[in-house]
């Protein structure tokens, strides 16, 4: 027997010597009571519970425990139990992250109990990390929502604790963005940042090369004046194998240490080696000597007493042993033990998209799912911006109405299984009704700050009353009964445009009228121009039927038209605008059907100044585009196309396309327009439309407005067919002749934008097994490509998937509905429909995209400019007043 056999086994003799001594009392008193000891391996554990704000079950299910049959969680126990387990030992530690759920239990509890709580944040025992209403998304959340859910928490816990969070800790988001790591990370004032989804390619090397640990520089601006201790784990956020102790769940089985001499299974030494291997295997991809294990997982401690019992039993035997030092720690204390080491860290720029966990198996579908979800998000985010402006103008309001219910909808909202749309069906039912509650509250508030600002305009010479103003947050698809006045009865229209930006913009509005015989002034009587377009069966029939299953409603009456007009609004202010009855019609659009055969030139134009679009009456499509101002000649063609999704083929890399997943099965599908349906354009002072039905589930819109240099594209897609048994994803994409050599550029989270390489990873030699799903990133904001003379960009209106695929080209994934579950969890495949009357048909999505074509190092402004004003279009109000 050698040296290190002979001291190993008396060792183990002192602690079985230990353990005789203390049964004879029945009672062992575990020395938890340890600090970082220098020149050996410490082991910091963490205990955590990980709490979606929504998931498979809502928020409040989550909450009160209820809905169990779907999955065995409450929050309310976690904190219930937490607080009783960390009073039994002062040494003990737990970390908590969502504020969405503390603060409703904090509310719930008494005086004596929040002074308790008090003291063990004041004592390091409890500590706040991350500190936002919700672990939000990093690829389809926009910066301004992650900075006001951030907000919002930090707030609560500055105000309650007089404490500001230290810890980013994003550890389930499904990659990870460079604005997480400057502005939400950096910049909030972190001190680290950790997470644990990266890919499983990059981990692999990672692990080799002890990177798992970088110093992340997020932004190319900044650089290290904005960079950030960061950590990925080395697998998940969970407790390493063997090491897991909720009561009752049998998903994992880890034994006890079970120190009782006089029972059966006395395992103290096994136990202890089985901890001893497993830091030393990760200490072997660890630099320093600190290593951290994240004790918990989703929902977890719900008795938190069989937690803290084990963990008690194994700081105080593995000390006792002396190879590893164990240790009650937390985020924070690990973070400080690094930087004592002054260690020199790997850098990481860039971002962690697109992620992977295995063979086939990229997140990159989720950038896309449910559509409709990430477009109301996105819609109300806008608005809630607009509606504190206004609610500061006038004052808010503690009784009446205000934008509280909307700011914490929203910060809800941004949770990585919300926006995401990685959720149950029910649940983002539940994330779209808190938002509409929200929104009707906000509404109110809006209405009230319009009057009282609209009072005080009146006494400067303005003729607005103070009214009730409506809005009309279903515009989109030309419901808005509001606009649609009977002008008979004497009345005009009166039309409030608020701009929320701090430049003046001038816009043009687009609102549903019942009848043509109408003129529109501004608020000092003169008549400016204005415009009629018919609004095509394609938007009434999504009117009716959505009114029909979103408000219960069935409209009588359809309006005729669009009218449109451009609006003037100075910064941070509001114009009034003025429909009337006229005796004559409005200038209307002259309509011209382009049909695909016949003697006419088979090319013609559109456009109203200098930029114009040429299309082909033949191919039924888009071909050139021209800026004469710009010097700007590119041809250009427009089409759809859908990937057919991969089904569960039951083999060992079996993957399908889900929630989460894109996998396509084989290469895109183009789909053909209906070659019955000519081109329909629509010309007038205002705008050019181009209007162009695909099939019996596509239909399109390309408007050019006057005054304007970028094309706005509006699409309705939906119900996809799915009578083939096929799941179906489907993009639009745009073909030029740029010369892209593989690269083109996409935003962080709605700020500064990233370049990327087609089957290229900057920090591993990528081995491609998806072209296409591995090459999708997250847009926010748009994406764009360029070559030496010139650069093409495309904006977006909500977070979308998007690559360029093969040079020159740009796509865009805008729908998506599939068939059959993923394997990651959700237990349900994204196939959304919307009910009328028991029946039941797929989602229909409306929504745009811009594009434009610059020389190269002039589209910059525009994207930035542009891409606010998206965020933040104009607000409009509505109200009727009497004629004078």
């Amino acid at each position: 027997m050698d040296t290190s056999s002979v001291c190993l086994l008396l060792r183990f003799l002192l602690l079985f010597v230990v353990c005789i001594t203390s049964s004879e009392s029945n009672y062992i008193r575990y020395n938890t009571n340890s600090t970082i000891v220098p020149g050996k391996l410490n082991v910091h554990l963490v205990p955590h519970s990980h709490d979606d704000v929504g998931w498979l079950k809502t928020i409040d299910q989550y909450y009160v425990g209820s809905n169990n049959t779907i999955q065995g969680a409450c929050v309310q126990n976690v904190l219930d139990s937490l607080i009783p387990a960390l009073l039994a030992d002062k040494n003990r530690k737990f970390i908590y992250v969502e504020q969405a759920f503390f603060q409703r239990w904090w509310r719930e509890q008494s005086g004596e109990v929040q002074k308790i709580v008090k003291q063990l944040v004041n004592s390091g025992q409890l500590e706040f990390i991350n500190g936002g209403m919700c672990m939000h998304d990093e690829a389809a959340a926009h910066y301004i929502d992650m900075i006001d859910q951030t907000t919002l928490g930090h707030r609560f816990i500055k105000e309650v604790f007089g404490i500001t969070p230290r810890i980013g800790w994003q550890i389930d988001p499904f990659g990870h963005s460079a604005v997480q790591a400057y502005l939400l990370g950096a910049e909030v004032g972190f001190d680290s940042l950790f997470f644990a989804r990266i890919d499983y390619q990059d981990r692999a090397k990672r692990k080799d090369e002890k990177s798992l640990e970088v110093v992340w520089q997020g932004s190319k601006s900044f650089g290290s004046s904005a960079q950030i201790f960061s950590g990925a784990f080395p697998e998940n956020y969970e407790p390493p194998g063997n090491f897991y102790y909720e009561v009752n769940d049998d998903s994992e089985d880890s034994p006890t240490v079970q120190d009782d001499i006089n029972l059966f299974d006395y395992n103290v030494p096994q136990r202890v080696n089985e901890f001893v291997a497993a830091a030393m295997s990760q200490a072997n991809i660890t630099r320093t000597n600190h290593i951290m294990w994240t004790m918990g997982t989703d929902f977890k401690y719900q008795y938190a007493h069989t937690w803290y019992r084990q963990l008690d039993k194994f700081i105080h035997y593995v000390n006792q042993d002396g190879r590893v030092h164990a240790l009650y720690s937390t985020p924070s204390i690990y973070t400080d033990a690094k930087h004592a080491a002054n260690e020199a860290w790997p850098i990481k720029t860039d971002d962690y998209f697109p992620y992977a966990d295995r063979l086939n198996g990229y997140w990159t579908g989720y950038f896309t799912s449910r559509p409709a979800l990430k477009g109301y998000v996105r819609f109300t985010s806008g608005y809630y911006l607009a509606a504190r402006q206004l609610e500061y103008f006038k004052g808010k309001s503690a009784l009446g109405p205000n934008t509280d219910s909307l700011a914490d909808a929203l910060a809800i909202a941004q949770h990585h299984d919300a926006v995401s749309g990685t959720e149950k069906q029910h649940v983002a039912n539940d994330y779209a009704k808190r938002l509409a509650i929200g929104y009707t509250e906000a509404e109110k508030s809006v209405s009230a700050s319009l009057a009282f600002l609209t009072e005080a305009a009146t006494k400067t010479g303005h003729r607005t009353p103070q009214i009730q103003f409506q809005q009309c947050p279903l515009l989109n698809i030309s419901y808005c009964p509001a606009s649609e006045v009977d002008f008979s009865h004497g009345k005009d229209l009166v039309v409030v445009v608020y701009n929320p930006l701090g430049w003046k913009r001038d816009d043009v509005i687009r609102i549903p009228v019942a009848n043509e015989n109408v003129v529109v002034r501004d608020s000092s009587g003169k008549e400016i121009q204005s415009q009629l377009l018919p609004i095509p069966d394609a938007f009434l029939g999504l009117r009716n039927y959505q009114a029909a299953a979103y408000l219960g409603v069935s409209p009588s009456v359809n309006p005729k038209y669009w009218l449109a007009f451009s609006a003037f609004v100075p910064p941070l202010g509001f114009s009034t605008y003025y429909v009337s009855k006229s005796k004559q019609a409005a200038a209307t659009s002259d309509r011209d059907i382009a049909h695909r055969s016949g003697n006419e030139s088979d090319a013609f134009e559109v456009g109203l100044g200098n930029l114009k679009l040429v299309y082909s009456r033949k191919e039924g499509k888009l071909t050139q585009y021209i800026n004469r101002k710009r010097k700007v000649k590119e041809s250009l063609e427009q089409t759809h196309k859908y990937y057919a999704s991969y089904g569960n083929d039951f083999t060992i890399n079996a993957q399908a396309s889900g929630a989460y997943i894109f996998r396509p099965n084989g290469s895109s599908i183009p789909i053909n327009s209906n070659e019955k349906s000519p081109l329909t354009v629509l010309r007038g002072p205002i705008v050019h439309e181009v209007h162009q039905k695909i099939n019996s589930w596509i239909y399109q819109t390309t408007r050019l407005f006057k005054g304007k240099e970028h094309a706005e594209v509006e699409f309705i897609v939906g119900p996809i067919p799915i009578d083939d048994g096929v799941g179906k994803e489907i993009a639009t994409e745009i073909k030029t002749n740029l010369t892209s050599r593989k690269t083109f550029y996409t935003d962080s989270n709605g700020r500064d934008f990233i370049e990327r390489v087609r089957d290229y990873r900057k920090d591993w030699n990528l081995e491609v097994n998806q072209p296409v799903a591995g090459n999708y990133y997250p847009i926010n904001l748009g994406i764009y490509l360029r070559d030496k003379s010139r650069e093409f960009s495309v904006l977006v209106d909500r977070s979308v998937g998007g690559s360029s695929i093969v040079d020159g080209q740009l796509e865009l994934m805008v729908h998506r509905r599939l068939l059959v579950d993923d394997s990651r969890g959700v237990a349900e495949a994204l196939n959304e429909t919307v009910c009328v009357s028991d029946k039941c048909t797929g989602l229909t999505v409306i929504g745009k995209y811009y594009f434009r074509i610059d020389p190269v190092g002039e589209g910059a402004r525009w994207r930035r400019t542009f891409g606010q004003e998206i965020y933040s279009p104009f607000l409009l109000a509505f109200t009727e007043v009497v004629k004078e």
